[in-house]
């Protein structure tokens, strides 16, 4: 993630369990995987994703991304309300469920548009199924997500302040990292 570690505070002091292992945690996003073996799909996690309207208002979305080096990648297409919420405020958050935790990470969003940065995430892309094509600072491909528009989809790079997530089986926990 980064060169430190980041702090953990247990939620789960109340009930005596302790905290969660944030490399456990940061393994299984890596792994971009699904909720639990052979469900979800194609074989990613479900993500949601919430950005901030113009007058405050929250906006959930779901959305496709894709965790390499220690951060997650999403893309969508420039008139896409959550881009459009991106661009005018970076602060944004994933809920992700997956086997053996639900997370929720907050953060910031900034667009990408070094081409050999697109053309590696591209590639990790195509790994989980889309395999889309660096043209006009984004990515096109013959199909996206229906909501998306038309291409170019940009590619934004998110990046965690915050981290949360709750076990969902025995022994459970529950934990914050700040980054």
């Amino acid at each position: 993630m980064t060169p430190s570690e980041p702090r953990a505070k247990n939620l789960a002091e109340l009930y005596n369990l302790a905290p969660l292992d944030w490399n456990e945690v940061r393994q299984r996003l890596s792994a971009n995987l699904t909720q639990a073996p052979g469900s979800g799909g194609p074989d990613h996690h479900t993500f949601w994703m919430s950005t901030i309207d113009a007058d405050g208002r929250p906006h959930v979305t779901a959305v496709g991304a894709v965790w390499f080096d220690g951060r997650y990648y999403f893309t969508g297409g420039p008139s896409s309300r959550k881009i459009r919420n991106v661009e005018r405020d970076p602060r944004c958050a994933f809920g992700v469920a997956m086997d053996g935790f639900d997370v929720a990470l907050e953060g910031r969003a900034v667009r990408v548009t070094d081409e050999a940065t697109l053309g590696r995430i591209a590639g990790v892309f195509a790994q989980g199924g889309w395999a889309p094509s660096v043209a006009d600072g984004g990515f096109t491909h013959e199909y996206s997500a229906p909501s998306a528009g038309p291409p170019p989809w940009y590619l934004y790079e998110f990046t965690i302040e915050n981290a949360y997530a709750t076990a969902t089986k025995e022994p459970g926990g529950a934990t914050r990292w700040s980054f």
